[in-house]
Order: C-alpha cells, then sequence, then structure tokens
C-alpha cells in the first residue's frame, strides 16, 4: 500500500484519482491509502469539508472502476482534526482553546462525532480495512477536562492515566468497525508510548508503526509481542525538504519492507506527507513507482539496519533523530526517473541528492523544511531573511543556487521546473531582502523599495506556479493565497520604507522590525516582541 495525504491541502479531480488508481496497480500495490482528515465530505459534516475536497461519488466510482485495488481510507478521530476546530462549527470540539490540533476526548458531543465519522467511512468505502487514526496525540491531559480524567484514572488505580483516557477513546471506535465487519488499524506512536492503552482495542486492530529515519523492525516487536498484526510505515521524505530526500526515502523503504518479510508481517504502507507549500505529487510519481517494486521485489540480503535498538519513548517522526543523513545511494527510485529520460533521472539526483550536500536548510534533516515554512507559513516571508541569511548568502546558499538552476535545465516539464523554480525563487528573496536591507541602513530608502519591487515579482511567479500546480494535478488552494499574502505583505513594507525610511518617527526601526507584521511606529522598543506571551 501507499498513501495519498489529501489533508495537506491536495485538490484532485477524479481524473487525477483515476491516474493515481492506475498507478498504484501499475506498480504492484494492492492497496491505495486515503489519507482524509477534513479533505473528504463526511456526509454527517457537511461543515467540515473544504472547496474540491474528495466526495462519497468520487470514492465509489474508483470502487466501481478498480475493483481490484483496495482503497483505505485514513481518518482522525482524535489528534489531527485541526481542520475541524479551526472551523466555527468544531471550534467547540477543541482539547484546549484555538491551540493544538486535537479534540476533546471526555466531550460527549465529539464522541457522537466521532462514531458519525465513523459511520460515514463505513458506508461509503468498501475496503477490508478502516484506518481511525491516533498519532500524535501529544494533548493527552491537558486542559482542565482531560487533565481531571486523568488524574481520575490515576487516583483509581491506573498506572498510566493518558493511556485511559486514549485507549477509552479509541476502543469503541474500534469495535464500531469490527462490529460491521471490518478490519480497525490505528497508529502505533502513542501506544507504543502508553502500551496499557492496548487493553482497550480489539486483538484484531492492525497497527501501523510510522519510523521514517530507522527500520520499524525493533519498534514493532512491542506490538508483535503484544499479540497485534502489524503494518511497517516508511516515508518518501518530502515534507522535510525542498523537493525530496531520495536515497534516505529508498533505505527507509527497503528496510521497513526487508523487515515486514523477515518478521511475517502484515504489510507495508509507504506513506507520502505535506505536498502542500509547493510540493507536486506529479513529481513524485516515479518514486512512489520504484517503492513499489521494492516491496515487490524484496532484497534477499538487506545491509545490517542502521539502528538497532530503540530508546523507551519518543519513537515517532520528529522526536526522532534522522539517522540517515549521510545516504547518497539511489538505485529503483532514480531508475524510475529514467521514465522521464536522461534529463528525468539528472533532475531527480540533483533535486533529490545533490541538493542536500549544499548545507544548512537544504541539508537532511527530520523536520519540516525550515525553507518552506518561514518563506511561506506564517504569513511574514521576510522571517526567511530573519532566520537563515547567514546560510542562504553564504556558501550553503551559493551552492544550492547553482544546484537548483542547473535543475531547471534539466527539468522534464512545467511541474518538474516549477519546484526547483520555487528553491532559487527563496535564495533570490533573501538576497533581494539583503539588497534592500544594506540600502535602508545606508539612508537610501528609494534604492530599497526597488531592490523590494523584485521581490514582489517572485511572489507573482509563484502565485503562478501554484496556480499550475493546481490545474495540473490537484495542487494546494492556499498556496495561491500564500503568495498572494507574501506579494502584499512585501508591498506594505515597502510603503512603510517609503513613509518612514527618512527617520521621520525620530528614529529608524530596525530592518527586522519594520518587516515584521506587527510592526507599530512610535512603539520603539518593540514590546510585541519584548512580551512574546502576547504572540500567542
Amino acid at each position: 500500500m501507499w498513501m495519498y495525504d489529501l489533508a495537506r491541502e491536495q485538490t484532485p479531480t477524479l481524473e487525477v484519482l483515476d491516474r493515481l488508481c492506475r498507478l498504484s496497480l501499475d506498480a504492484g500495490y494492492n492497496a491505495l491509502g486515503l489519507y482524509l482528515e477534513h479533505r473528504f465530505a463526511f456526509p454527517s459534516l457537511p461543515w467540515a469539508a473544504g472547496k474540491e475536497c474528495v466526495t462519497p461519488a468520487m470514492v465509489q466510482h474508483l470502487q466501481r472502476e478498480y475493483p481490484t485495488l483496495q482503497l483505505v481510507p485514513f481518518i482522525n478521530v482524535l489528534g489531527h482534526v485541526e481542520g475541524l476546530i479551526y472551523s466555527e462549527p468544531g471550534a467547540r470540539y477543541a482539547n484546549e482553546r484555538f491551540k493544538g490540533m486535537q479534540g476533546e476526548p471526555t466531550d460527549p458531543d465529539f464522541m457522537r462525532l466521532c462514531e458519525q465519522m465513523v459511520d460515514d467511512t463505513i458506508a461509503i468505502f468498501s475496503s477490508e480495512m478502516i484506518h481511525i487514526g491516533g498519532d500524535e496525540t501529544f494533548q493527552l491531559g491537558k486542559g482542565p477536562r482531560s487533565e481531571a480524567k486523568v488524574k481520575e484514572y490515576e487516583a483509581a488505580g491506573a498506572a498510566d492515566g493518558k493511556a485511559e483516557l486514549y485507549g477509552r477513546h479509541f476502543g469503541p471506535l474500534a469495535e464500531r468497525v469490527l462490529k460491521a465487519g471490518r478490519q480497525p488499524a490505528i497508529w502505533g506512536d502513542m501506544i507504543y508510548d502508553h502500551p496499557s492503552a492496548l487493553e482497550h482495542l480489539p486483538k484484531s486492530t492492525v497497527i501501523f508503526d510510522w519510523q521514517y529515519f530507522r527500520t520499524a523492525e525493533f519498534t514493532a516487536q512491542r506490538f508483535r509481542d503484544a499479540g497485534c498484526p502489524v503494518v511497517l510505515c516508511p516515508s518518501i521524505q518530502c515534507y522535510s525538504a525542498t523537493w525530496c530526500h531520495l536515497a534516505q526515502s529508498e533505505r527507509n523503504v527497503a528496510e521497513n519492507a526487508y523487515a515486514a518479510k523477515r518478521h511475517g508481517d502484515l504489510g507495508v504502507c509507504v506513506t507520502t506527507w505535506e505536498m502542500g507549500m509547493f510540493g507536486n505529487y506529479e513529481t513524485l510519481l516515479p518514486a512512489i513507482e520504484g517503492a513499489g517494486q521494492i516491496l515487490n521485489d524484496v532484497p534477499p540480503v538487506m545491509p545490517d539496519p542502521i539502528t538497532e535498538t530503540w530508546p523507551t519513548t519518543g519513537l515517532g517522526g520528529d522526536a526522532a533523530e534522522p539517522t540517515y543523513a549521510r545516504e547518497t545511494e539511489s538505485t529503483y527510485f532514480l531508475k524510475s526517473y529514467l521514465r522521464l529520460g536522461e534529463n528525468g533521472k539528472e533532475w531527480a539526483r540533483m533535486m533529490g541528492i545533490e541538493l542536500q550536500t549544499a548545507g544548512g536548510i537544504f541539508g537532511y534533516s527530520g523536520h519540516r523544511s525550515q525553507l518552506k515554512s518561514r518563506l511561506l507559513m506564517y504569513s511574514n516571508p521576510f522571517l526567511l531573511w530573519v532566520r537563515d541569511r547567514d546560510g542562504l548568502l553564504g556558501e550553503p546558499g551559493d551552492r544550492a543556487f547553482d544546484i537548483l538552476d542547473r535543475a531547471i535545465y534539466f527539468a522534464p516539464d512545467s511541474a518538474y521546473r516549477g519546484v526547483s523554480e520555487f528553491g532559487k525563487m527563496a535564495i533570490e528573496f533573501v538576497r533581494f531582502t539583503e539588497a534592500a536591507r544594506q540600502a535602508y541602513a545606508a539612508g537610501h530608502p528609494g534604492r530599497a523599495t526597488t531592490e523590494l519591487a523584485v521581490c514582489r515579482q517572485i511572489f507573482e511567479n509563484l502565485e503562478k506556479i501554484a496556480k499550475a500546480n493546481h490545474f495540473r494535478f490537484g495542487g494546494s488552494l492556499a498556496d495561491i493565497e500564500r503568495s498572494r499574502i507574501a506579494r502584499e505583505h512585501t508591498e506594505r513594507v515597502m510603503r512603510r520604507i517609503n513613509q518612514y525610511g527618512d527617520g521621520s518617527l525620530g528614529y529608524l526601526p530596525s530592518f527586522e522590525t519594520l518587516t515584521h507584521p506587527k510592526f507599530v511606529p512610535h512603539d520603539q522598543g518593540n514590546w510585541w516582541l519584548v512580551n512574546d506571551w502576547g504572540n500567542e
């Protein structure tokens, strides 16, 4: 199985989904996981689905057209319900007010909502398995109601009140799936940290053990020992890269495929995450095909796993230190890009392997890409300049710029070219911003705004790329808006420079201050920054 992350702003048409189903079968997968969150039109939650989400009719059409391919739904009924709790009708279900991404497990109304989601999923999907989520529920025991319930359980003799809270929420929902004749599945990270939660789950519940920086061979043993069927979950790592960490992803898939075969596990689920913020699923399809080939041609001999022991806590994702930092070899994945010609293979090598060698913000990491986040996520593109200008204006930036520039030349088509252009334009933005700062500091506000005019054009160009991603393959609508917001803020900063760059305030605000969305004239002490509790 491989898993398509719809929840991170994907808007696929039926034609795109049809293409993904055909690719899945051609690549040897027996199932396609649809990671839904709020990107599915649950009939019971008409207020929850955003524009251009996947509909029940689309799912039912695909199930008729591809009867040999399981379409496995991945829903969320505790953590990762941010798409619900940050909509007005769903705000009342939040575990903490305007914070986090979790619902309130002690709220009977929230439980009824979860039951409705499970019932809708069972009614619409014909798959043998229903995945009910359960990962990254870091707010267990937080908020007044959950905190009180955890203390109540522990006062009654429970060794782990959070495990009780978790298990008593998911147990009935898993039983609901089981009673409908389906097999419940759940992520393994929280159960690994709170193993007594398993006492509340049906024994047939499938545990999806996700390990993106090591093999799951050793962590999954805890679930095997408990008698649970296990699916090992590697990742094609895009969320942490400008495009994709190709060599590390291939190693991760291969190690987990080998471990699953060696232990007779139920299977492998190749995950893909976060193709918003100028990721592009179309450019990932050859890697997904390569992963399918690995699953079907598991090497008879694998190198010893990099990590053979495991800490007692903190198994999941960002909490784990990456161990694949030195990986530089890719066989299956690069071979898959050959179907695009030699240029396609060279583009993938440069973007997926060589770009890491620039180091700094382009190096291998286990965390969400700082380049993407700081440029786009926080409605202040100048944050990238504030935090990363030393590297981007130095040798790492120069080396990355050269690689990205060459990758644009080798790009097979506009989808691939747009990914490389994004990285190059991010560096250009920092360079022009620094030139504007120098002119501003030297008392030349007109020259400073001229430099920022180029930055404004960068975001106009990025908006065009985002629109093309959306049109071609159901890419992020939010990226279009992020580009507009960044352009508008750049224009706002240009106006501030024109208005205050001559020292008319009696002082010259620092460039970091002037470019911040919270800048207030005459607040020379930046109280909004010094009193950081006000940044909630």
